[in-house]
């Protein structure tokens, strides 16, 4: 497998080590729900751990939350709070929506606010080192003290000191210096350290982080492109100097999510969060839409394409149901040997789509490959009768791709499906005793509930719309 890296600007093999892959991702900074620009790259990281997962490699999956930050403490104030109250509950809502969109939980999900002390370590060894120094209780990084700084925009110092907007403090040795630790405010939450109490600022944190739970060199860094300039240039100035070697081997960078083909931010307030999309269209359409275009490609949010992602998994969906339904009814006998050939024949689909993740993750091109399974399954079932061992052996087929992508995960709920199928029973008696009155009663009960029965010369079979 290959994939795109922003450090050197084209795609290289995903680098492991005896098929470990450690990968650290920017999480969220937990003062306020997540939007969908978020929920883009937190989507696209899941997508990525689950085809290496798939691939056989054993993933260690980091992903922070950033507990402590201005705007964390701006929202504590304004609602009259600690800040902690904020953070807490901002991280219970994360996971709801995480949940949501099925994006499995990293193997470990640090807050900052726990590794304080590994923060202050690696502040510590950067000024032994002189590649920070202290003002009036606050650290900073000494930008000039990294030559390399700018790598990963393929920018010079010099470029980026005249054209970046860096904030102004006059104390600075240079304008590009940033905070590692910054000195207790009043009304602030703060820690103790050897230059006074404070608190870290938010670069640090995560070279504090990936270092601790996965080594002084991970695999792959994932984040949005947004956190290029400053963040990650400032993770690998300050995570190689201390360490004395390289902080990521691969960069990956997710691309925003455009209103009106303009950045989606809080900052701009064009946002649209998760939470109340997803309350208009579900969570699982939602996923669909973000993995439904190259993951480096900007997309532009329009409810349109999100009403022609739930289209597009009823399509999914029901060939998934057909099988089911297909083999609940079918003869249990071994599979037959034209059925094992036909179930070869299949296995083309699974190395397309394999081809095409193993390019750059290019979920566009796996999506369709999937529906070309899907529209091959429904021609095939449909001329003629098989085993259940066939269907299921479809049906695993099909299923294993869909869930490599984390779709089709929304069930039936059990006591909904068994009440359905009870009165599906029913109103087939009442038709066989000719009460088609009752017969009709029940269809459409069931329709007013967003049920539609369909009959056919298998039997019954219902869905949701």
């Amino acid at each position: 497998m290959q994939l795109f890296n922003s450090m050197t600007g084209r795609k290289e093999p995903v680098p492991s080590t005896d098929g470990v892959i450690r990968i650290y991702a920017c999480g969220p900074t937990v003062y306020n729900y997540f939007h969908i620009g978020n929920g883009r790259a937190f989507t696209v990281y899941d997508v990525l751990r689950r085809y290496l997962t798939y691939k056989g490699y054993d993933v260690r999956f980091v992903q922070n939350f950033t507990d402590i930050d201005d705007k964390i403490i701006n929202r504590a104030n304004a609602e009259g709070v600690d800040y902690s109250e904020i953070s807490e509950k901002y991280i219970k809502e994360y996971f709801t929506d995480a949940d949501g969109l099925n994006i499995m939980r990293a193997t470990v999900h640090p807050h900052a606010t726990e590794n304080i002390g590994q923060i202050i370590d690696i502040v510590k060894t950067l000024i032994d080192k002189g590649h920070a120094y202290v003002l009036d209780g606050d650290v900073y990084f000494r930008v000039r003290s990294f030559p390399e700084y700018g790598k990963l925009l393929g920018q010079s110092i010099d470029d980026l000191s005249s054209g970046a907007r860096i904030s102004v403090d006059e104390r600075k040795e240079d304008a590009l210096d940033f905070a590692l630790w910054k000195s207790a405010k009043e009304g602030e939450p703060s820690w103790p350290s050897p230059w006074g109490n404070g608190r870290p600022g938010w670069h640090i944190e995560c070279s504090a982080m990936a270092k601790r739970y996965l080594g002084d060199t991970i695999d792959i860094h994932c984040g949005g492109s947004d956190l290029k300039f400053p963040h990650h240039e400032n993770e690998i100035a300050q995570s190689e100097c201390a360490n004395g070697c390289t902080f990521s081997k691969m960069w990956f960078h997710v691309g925003f999510v455009n209103v009106n083909n303009e950045k989606m931010s809080k900052s701009k307030n064009n946002f649209f969060t998760v939470r109340d999309l997803a309350a208009a269209y579900g969570y699982e359409p939602l996923r669909y839409f973000v993995i439904s275009a190259h993951y480096r490609t900007p997309i532009n949010y329009e409810p349109e394409l999100i009403e022609q992602a739930k289209a597009s998994l009823e399509r999914l969906y029901n060939c998934s149901e057909n099988l089911d339904f297909l083999a609940s009814s079918a003869a249990e006998t071994p599979l037959s040997e034209r059925e094992k050939e036909l179930l070869e024949k299949f296995d083309v689909f699974r190395v397309r789509f394999e081809e095409d993740m193993d390019d750059d993750l290019n979920t566009a091109n796996a999506l369709s490959v999937l529906f070309e399974f899907a529209k091959e399954i429904n021609i095939t079932v449909s001329g003629e009768k098989y085993s259940k061992a066939f269907y299921l052996g479809l049906k695993k087929r099909f299923t294993v791709l869909a869930s490599t992508l984390g779709l089709l995960y929304e069930k039936k709920t059990g006591g909904l499906e068994e009440e359905i199928e009870n009165l599906i029973k029913e109103r087939q008696q009442a038709r066989k005793e000719r009460n088609f009155v009752r017969a009709d009663e029940i269809r459409d009960s069931l329709k007013e509930r967003g049920i539609i029965l369909e009959d056919t010369k298998d039997g019954v079979k219902w869905k949701k719309i």
